[in-house]
């Protein structure tokens, strides 16, 4: 079996997709995998300009046809790399129209197609969720609750879903992805650092939280890498 297809979706804005591709791309790299970043988000490439000079990455524009004809074309070309696809927020429009082209070459591929769908604590993150397991069913499917917006108990609108039955009875794990304080986020954003370079060069109380958090991320991802 060739590596995997990681895809770290949620379709809206500000759920937290581009933390989530960080923290995968990060656990990949701390296991010597080699690492292909695609970077579907064209308009605002945050992820792609932290590591651009540390992992293999390419633009690739997933809403229209040609984008995923790329996708395909670039996972084949490169079988010994697993693929982390950050998504853009409009990206379910694009999954629903031409998804079936990356559905349909999973088994040449001999790829597995795994989703990391981040949500918040509303409701459009789980009718999103249905319409994209819906457009994509051959991706095994992970929740991620994003703890920036409250602790797992706060997540109620999801946590007694039909929508995460549906999710765990297909062998999906429902994960909540830890909270990073803010100023070290914004330190990462804002200098277009990966993980690897903040615990280099920011201060040290913050690399100390940037260091909690990575062991954190680190044990959560176990649980979808070692599956």
């Amino acid at each position: 079996m060739k590596k995997r297809i990681y895809i770290a979706g949620g379709s809206k804005g500000g759920v937290g997709k581009s933390i989530q591709s960080v923290a995968l791309i990060d656990t990949l790299g701390s296991r010597r995998e080699k690492v292909l970043l695609i970077e579907s988000d064209t308009s605002n490439p945050d992820v792609f300009k932290m590591y651009s000079g540390e992992v293999q990455t390419e633009l690739i524009d997933l809403d229209d046809a040609n984008g995923w004809i790329d996708l395909v074309n670039v996972c084949d070309q490169n079988p010994d790399h697993v693929v982390v696809v950050n998504t853009a927020a409009r990206n379910n429009r694009g999954v629903t129209a031409y998804g079936q082209t990356l559905n349909s070459t999973l088994k040449e591929l001999q790829r597995e197609l795994v989703t990391l769908w981040v949500i918040n604590r509303q409701r459009d993150s789980l009718e999103l969720l249905r319409d994209y397991m819906e457009a994509l069913p051959g991706s095994r499917t992970h929740v991620v609750r994003n703890s920036y917006f409250g602790d797992e108990r706060k997540f109620e609108l999801y946590n007694g879903s039909q929508i995460r039955k549906t999710v765990e009875d297909a062998g999906g794990r429902s994960l909540t992805l830890p909270d990073l304080a803010d100023r070290v986020s914004d330190d990462l954003y804002s200098n277009r650092l990966s993980i690897a370079k903040a615990m280099e060069q920011l201060p040290l109380g913050n690399r100390a939280e940037l260091g909690r958090w990575r062991a954190d991320v680190h044990t959560m991802l176990g649980v979808v890498l070692n599956a």
